[in-house]
C-alpha cells in the first residue's frame, strides 16, 4: 500500500513515497525535493563471511541523463563508467553511513541511488543520501541511523540551507555537512578564505537543520520500518581473548613505540606472525574450517590489543608513536623547477610522505567538457591525484583512478580553485597532476601545497599561496587527544581524519570522515584553531622556496595575446567550412597542418574576444596581424589605396584590403558626368577613394570624386 510523507524544509517541499517502486528491495523510498526526485534502495544478502575482515558495503549513485533532459554524449548514447560528480556524490554518502553500521556486521549490503528528475535548484545528492539513510532504516539492516545530510551557502553574511544555483553564485562556502541528531560525522567544504569562527559557525547551522530532517525521518520509521534481522556473529571465548592479550600486549607495546614507519610496522607484523604461527601449530589436529575460523579469531583480538595499546600510549601518556609533540608538524622540505620541460613543477616532502605536482597551461578551448546533471558543461582548472602501490612500499593494482583517487583529487582542486585567476586575468586552461612518490598520511595534503608550489613556479598568478594539513582525533573513554600532521598508523587506528586547507586570510577547503558515530562543537573547534596555527607555519616553509607566482610563464608554455573584435566579423576569420582560420594558422605557423605540435592555437569567443596561444610572440603577432586585417573597419572620410574588383553599368566595386570590399557609384567616380563606368575605370586599376560609410542596407560606399579633392 503506497504511503506519503511530507516536510516543509527551508522552502522546499520533500515528500517521501513508499510502497509503490522497488518492493522487492529490503528497503525502497521515492524523494521528491521539489522537481529532483530520487529512488533510494537497500538490499542486504543472506550470507555472511564472518572470517572477512571488513563490512562489505557499496554505495551507488547512478545518474540518469534523462533526468535533465540530455542524450549521452559520444558513440555509445547510453549511461556508461560513473562521472567524477557520480562518484564523489557516492562517495559523500558512504562516509556518514559507514561508521554506523554494526562492528561485526558481515553481511553484504547495496545501497542503489538512482537519480529519476534533476531540478537545478534542488541538487539531487543531499535527497539521494536522505533517501539511502531512511532506506536503509526501514529495512531489516542493523544500522544505527538515521543520518541526514545539508548544503550550507552564505550571500551578505546570511547562511542559507540548500542555496539554488543563483545563490550558490554568490555565496563565499559551499559546505555539505551530515551526521546524526547528536552529532556531526562527515564534512565536505570549500570557501573563499572564510575564518575558522564563521566556518564553524556554518556547520552548527547545518547541524541544526540536520536534527529536522532526522526527525522526520524517524517519524517514517516509527510507521512503516520492518523489525532489525539477527545476523550471524563469531563468538570469541573470555578464556581465548585473556590468552592472546597475555602473549602479545608487552611485544606489541614496543613495536608500537618504534618511531621509524617501516621499522614499526615490520616489528607489529612479525608479533602478528608469531601469534598465528603458534596457533596454527599448536591446534593442527583442527580441520580447515576451524583452524581458519581460529586464526580469524586471533587476528581479531590481536587487532582490539593493537586499537587499546595505540590510545594509552596517545590519549594517556600523551606520546606520539613517532615522538612528536601532539601539535607538532614532521619535517619539510620543499623545491621547485625539478622538471625541465614541464610548466611548471615542485616537490613537497612532509616527513614520509611526499608529493611531486606538476602544472600544464594549455588554451581555453583545452578545456575538460563534463557530460553530467550539472547546468556546468565545461571545467577549466583539474588537478588530479596518483596514488601508486610503491609509494608505499608495495604491489599492487595500475589502472583507471579509484574512488579514493579521484576523492582526494577533487579535494586538493576545490582548495586551489578558491585562488585561481579568472579567465580573463589568465586565460588558460590549467592542469595540476600529483603524484605521489612516498606516503604516510596525509598525501591530499602534500598535493595542495605541491600543487600550489607548482603553479606558482609556473607563473599563475594565484590570488594567495594555500597549505593544507589533516589532522586527527584519539579517543579514550572520556578522554581525548587532537593531533597534527596525522601520519598513517594515527589515520588508521584513530577516530577522525579532518583535513584543512587554506591561505593565511583563512580556510578554503575542508574535509571530515570519523569512524565514531560524531564528534562535538568542542572538539570542532579545537581541531580548526590547531590547525591554522599548522597552517601558518607550513606556509613560511613554502614560501622559503618560492614566495609569489612568477611574473612570466615557462618559456615552454603557450604564450598568449588576447584582443576584441566585432562579433559579427567572427565567420569572416573563421570562412566558409573554416577555410580562413585555417589558411591563417598553416601560414602564421608555417604547419603543414593544424593539428601539428607546433600550429598556432586560436580561441574565438562568442563575445568577440580573440585569445591566440604559441611560444613564439613573432607568430602570434603574424596571427593577429592577419586576422585583424580580415576584421578591421574602414573609417568614414579616410582616404585609400583601393583595387576594381568588379565593373557594373551603376559603378564599380573596389577592394582596399582582403575581406573588405564596397561600391563606388558611377555618380562619384568623376567630377564630371560619366556615361559609362569603362570610361574612367577598368578591371584590376589602382585607385584613390574616400570612404563613405555604410548606407541604410548595410552596404560600405565609396567615392573616387570626392578622393581627388
Amino acid at each position: 500500500m503506497k504511503k506519503i510523507f511530507e516536510k516543509d524544509f527551508y522552502g522546499k517541499k520533500i515528500v517521501v513515497e513508499f510502497g509503490e517502486l522497488a518492493k522487492q528491495a529490503n528497503g525502497a523510498v521515492l524523494v521528491r525535493c521539489n522537481d529532483t526526485v530520487v529512488l533510494s534502495t537497500t538490499c542486504v544478502s543472506g550470507n555472511a563471511n564472518l572470517l572477512s575482515d571488513f563490512f562489505p558495503l557499496m554505495v551507488v549513485y547512478q545518474e540518469k541523463l534523462y533526468s535533465v533532459g540530455k542524450i549521452p554524449g559520444g558513440f555509445i548514447k547510453r549511461e556508461g563508467r560513473p562521472t567524477e560528480a557520480a562518484t564523489l556524490a557516492a562517495r559523500m554518502i558512504d562516509r556518514p553511513m559507514r561508521p554506523l553500521f554494526p562492528e561485526d556486521f558481515r553481511n553484504e549490503v547495496q545501497v542503489v541511488n538512482t537519480v529519476l528528475s534533476v531540478d537545478p535548484d534542488s541538487p539531487p545528492e543531499m535527497p539521494a543520501m536522505f533517501g539511502s539513510s531512511l532506506a536503509t532504516c526501514i529495512s531489516e539492516v542493523p544500522f544505527d541511523g538515521p543520518v541526514a545530510g545539508v548544503k550550507v551557502g552564505r550571500v551578505n553574511g546570511e547562511f542559507i540551507i540548500n542555496p539554488t544555483v543563483s545563490e550558490s553564485e554568490l555565496s563565499d562556502i559551499e559546505l555539505t555537512v551530515a551526521g546524526t541528531r547528536d552529532a556531526i560525522n562527515m564534512v565536505e567544504a570549500g570557501s573563499k578564505e572564510v575564518s575558522e569562527e564563521d566556518m564553524l559557525e556554518a556547520l552548527m547551522f547545518g547541524h541544526e537543520a540536520i536534527k529536522e530532517l532526522c526527525e522526520f525521518q524517524e517519524e517514517i520509521i516509527k510507521e512503516i520500518g520492518k523489525e532489525k534481522m539477527e545476523y550471524p556473529r563469531l563468538e570469541t571465548s573470555r578464556e581465548l581473548i585473556k590468552e592472546v592479550d597475555a602473549l602479545i600486549r608487552n611485544d606489541l607495546d614496543n613495536a608500537l613505540r618504534i618511531k621509524d614507519k617501516l621499522e614499526k610496522y615490520a616489528a607489529i607484523d612479525k608479533v602478528k606472525e608469531d601469534l598465528v604461527t603458534k596457533y596454527k601449530e599448536e591446534n593442527s589436529d583442527l580441520s580447515s574450517d576451524e583452524l581458519n575460523e581460529l586464526v580469524v579469531k586471533v587476528i581479531r583480538i590481536f587487532d582490539q590489543v593493537e586499537y587499546e595499546l595505540f590510545r594509552n600510549i596517545t590519549v594517556l601518556e600523551h606520546t606520539r608513536s613517532d615522538g612528536r609533540m601532539m601539535n607538532e608538524i614532521r619535517p619539510i622540505s620543499t623545491d621547485i623547477d625539478l622538471l625541465p620541460r614541464t610548466h611548471g613543477s615542485a616537490l613537497f616532502t612532509r616527513g614520509q610522505t611526499q608529493s611531486l605536482s606538476v602544472t600544464t597551461l594549455g588554451a581555453l578551448g583545452e578545456h575538460q567538457i563534463l557530460d553530467g546533471l550539472d547546468i556546468e558543461t565545461e571545467k577549466r582548472f583539474m588537478l588530479h591525484y596518483n596514488f601508486p602501490a610503491f609509494s608505499v612500499g608495495e604491489t599492487g593494482r595500475y589502472g583507471a583512478p579509484g574512488r579514493r583517487e579521484i576523492g582526494h583529487g577533487a579535494l586538493g582542486e576545490r582548495a586551489l580553485a578558491q585562488v585561481i585567476p579568472s579567465e580573463d586575468e589568465f586565460p588558460y586552461t590549467i592542469r595540476v597532476v600529483s603524484e605521489i612518490f612516498e606516503s604516510n598520511g596525509s598525501s591530499s595534503q602534500a598535493s595542495i601545497c605541491a600543487g600550489c608550489m607548482s603553479l606558482m613556479a609556473a607563473g599563475v598568478p594565484i590570488k594567495a599561496p594555500v597549505a593544507g594539513i589533516a589532522m586527527g582525533l584519539i579517543t579514550a573513554g572520556s578522554e581525548y587527544t587532537i593531533l597534527t600532521d596525522i601520519q598513517g598508523m594515527e589515520d588508521h587506528l584513530g577516530d577522525m581524519d579532518f583535513k584543512v586547507a587554506g591561505t593565511r586570510n583563512g580556510i578554503c577547503a575542508l574535509q571530515m570522515d570519523i569512524k565514531i558515530k560524531g564528534v562535538t562543537k568542542e572538539i570542532l573547534k579545537e581541531a580548526l584553531a590547531q590547525a591554522k596555527e599548522a597552517r601558518m607555519e607550513i606556509l613560511d616553509k613554502m614560501e622559503a622556496t618560492i614566495k609569489e607566482p612568477r611574473p612570466e610563464v615557462s618559456k615552454y608554455a603557450p604564450k598568449t595575446l588576447t584582443f576584441m573584435i566585432n562579433p559579427n566579423k567572427i565567420k569572416d576569420v573563421i570562412g566558409k567550412g573554416g577555410e580562413m582560420i585555417t589558411k591563417i594558422i598553416l601560414e602564421a605557423s608555417n604547419v603543414s597542418a593544424v593539428t601539428d605540435i607546433n600550429a598556432v592555437k586560436v580561441d574565438l569567443e562568442d563575445d568577440g574576444r580573440v585569445i591566440i596561444y604559441h611560444s613564439d610572440k613573432e607568430i602570434i603577432d603574424k596571427t593577429a596581424e592577419m586576422i585583424q586585417e580580415i576584421v578591421r573597419e574602414p573609417e568614414v572620410d579616410k582616404i585609400y589605396n583601393a583595387k576594381v574588383v568588379k565593373i557594373e553599368e551603376f559603378g564599380c566595386f573596389v577592394q582596399i584590403w582582403p575581406g573588405c570590399e564596397g561600391l563606388v557609384h558611377i555618380s562619384a567616380l568623376a567630377k564630371e558626368h560619366v556615361k559609362k563606368t569603362e570610361d574612367v575605370v577598368k578591371l584590376g586599376d589602382e585607385i584613390l577613394v574616400k570612404c563613405l560609410g555604410y548606407d541604410k542596407k548595410g552596404r560600405l560606399n565609396f567615392s573616387r570624386k570626392d578622393a581627388l579633392n
